[in-house]
């Protein structure tokens, strides 16, 4: 079953920026540049730490994934923001 993640990241060095920004981009989708919003698998889970932690200085820099559940629009909507709104959802598209 997939759950809904809130990826957050703090990474020191701009080549490593990079690095982990490749990285979740490849998971989710951006709500703002460092804040990723990621719907995965537990594998997908599994997958998107270990790469983090290979791409990451542990002892330097910092991600945060948040735990949101399992339905989306749950999700989504328990997200306030102030200023301009979070990108729509595609539901045309699925990459896998």
């Amino acid at each position: 079953m997939r759950r809904c993640y809130l990826v957050c990241y703090d990474i020191r060095d701009p080549k490593r920026l990079r690095g982990v920004h490749r990285v979740v981009k490849g998971f989710g989708a951006a709500w703002q540049f460092s804040i990723f919003f990621c719907v995965l698998k537990p594998i997908d889970r599994v997958r998107l730490q270990a790469e983090l932690e290979e791409e990451m200085n542990l002892n330097e820099d910092q991600a945060l994934i948040i735990d949101m559940g399992p339905d989306e629009d749950d999700a989504r909507t328990a997200v306030q923001t102030i200023g301009q709104s979070l990108p729509g959802l595609d539901r045309g598209m699925l990459v896998l």
